[in-house]
């Protein structure tokens, strides 16, 4: 098939959508809620169809920024599945069906077509481990930003007290939600690191190229941040801003990289599955 693509990723691909816009769909009710997990779970064969090849004639994962994008986003709501089960989380299920639904588009226009050759046995183990640390990252930052806003209208409640100050409470406790961000970074800054050290283990020649200095400067800004929030108990929106950028830093590592190539500079080649 074009551009990358097989029956074997397209077809729960395309399926999974469907169920993703269930999910989002206003009214739905009882259907939404069952839709959004089918969605995760076609998601998931359809990432994992594409990355083996399969039904593609070329040897080698497929893989590329906009697929990486998917994964992370995938990884985002299985997360939230097990997170779900323990604390409330309302209100989120659209923002993540959307998440994902886009996500899954993206890699349909932009599925790559260069093919990963490991150059070591190790080597799909650190990629595993970075996919990790992104989709822990990215949910970091969703509970970043669902900080943020839960700030922003305690702040407004105080300066506005009358009836409507209960029913404008966060869902969650502000500390309660700090907590599971910053278990969510220390989380992905840990996995991180081991990607990093099995990438310059399993990297036959050491490269100070875009993705390496992007992935290290990345690192440094997350342990920079949880080193300030355990020295000086850095908390709020100076905290919350040095997670986005060490998140932005990771994007632009690997996701940031391969959209030039491939969108930008349409290199298609085969990539060498090494390197932090």
């Amino acid at each position: 098939m074009a551009h990358g693509l097989s029956v074997w990723s397209l077809v729960p691909s395309l399926l999974a959508l469907v169920a993703y816009a269930l999910a989002v769909m206003p009214g739905a009710g009882a259907l939404a809620r069952r839709a959004l997990p089918l969605a995760w779970g076609l998601h998931g064969v359809a990432g994992l169809a594409h990355l083996l090849g399969l039904g593609l004639v070329m040897e080698g994962a497929r893989f590329g920024f906009a697929p990486a994008l998917s994964a992370t986003a995938w990884l985002v709501l299985a997360v939230h599945a097990v997170e779900s089960r323990f604390v409330p989380l309302p209100g989120i299920r659209r923002l993540l069906a959307a998440l994902g639904g886009s996500t899954l588009v993206l890699a349909l226009l932009y599925p790559g077509e260069g093919g990963l050759h490991p150059s070591s046995p190790w080597a799909p183990l650190h990629w595993m481990l970075v996919l990790a640390s992104y989709g822990l990252v990215a949910a970091a930052v969703l509970h970043a930003a669902w900080l943020d806003r839960a700030e922003r209208t305690m702040r407004l409640r105080m300066k506005k007290p009358g009836p409507q100050a209960e029913t404008s409470a966060p869902a969650l406790p502000l500390l309660t939600l700090e907590k599971l961000t910053y278990r969510f970074v220390w989380a992905g800054f840990v996995v991180l690191s081991l990607a990093l050290v099995l990438g310059v283990w399993v990297t036959p020649v050491w490269h100070w190229d875009h993705k390496t200095v992007f992935s290290l400067l990345g690192w440094l800004v997350l342990a920079g941040l949880l080193a300030g929030r355990q020295a000086f108990g850095w908390r709020g929106r100076m905290a919350t801003r040095g997670l986005y950028a060490g998140a932005v830093l990771l994007l632009l590592a690997y996701v940031g990289s391969r959209f030039v190539l491939e969108v930008l500079l349409h290199r298609t080649a085969f990539i060498a599955m090494a390197g932090p």
